[in-house]
């Protein structure tokens, strides 16, 4: 399991996040895990309220941590969204923002968090669809940061050039390799 740097699209600057990594590996058939993990004066972010898992449209609108998957070298992928109140989404899409359905899920993706003054963290495990539970993957990890006076950051491990745009083939930057037999 390795670390990754989050990187602030730069035309979003963040006046309070000091550091941003990411966590991410397979578990067991068909789940990934991923631990995002927000270096910030905690009482200055807006992190909503914590509640229970309730799948909810618009996530992104406010801090909001992500993870696009795709089967390596398709157009197809899914969009995954967790939320610090423990709301979630899940979608796919057929081609970059087209085709976009809500995607069924066998169970609830399980999310925690923890927080200190300084630092946020967010875990979660989803499972994949059965067609991408032992195939090799490209995943995008991002996420929309607010600030409690309004102002957003938008985070990734790669951004392509332009405005931020989550979708694009070029963050899909994070490998995992095909599942081997047990």
């Amino acid at each position: 399991m390795a670390k990754h740097s989050m990187k602030c699209h730069p035309d979003t600057p963040t006046k309070l996040v000091d550091d941003f990594t990411v966590e991410s590996e397979r578990q067991g058939p068909g789940h990934i895990w991923i631990r995002y993990h927000v270096e910030a004066p905690v009482d200055d972010l807006e992190l909503g309220l914590p509640g229970e898992p309730d799948r909810q449209d618009e996530l992104w609108r406010t801090t909001c941590f992500e993870a696009f998957v795709r089967e390596a070298g398709c157009d197809s992928y899914l969009e995954f969204n967790f939320a610090p109140s423990s709301a979630w989404a899940a979608y796919s899409f057929a081609g970059y923002r087209e085709g976009m359905n809500l995607l069924p899920m066998a169970s609830v993706p399980e999310l925690g968090n923890d927080a200190s003054d300084n630092h946020f963290a967010l875990e979660a495990i989803f499972e994949l669809p059965s067609h991408l539970r032992d195939s090799a993957l490209e995943v995008a990890i991002t996420a929309v940061i607010e600030e409690l006076d309004g102002s957003k950051s938008y985070w990734s491990l790669a951004h392509p050039s332009g405005a931020p745009d989550f979708h694009h083939p070029d963050c899909f930057t994070l490998h995992l390799p095909a599942r081997a037999e047990p």
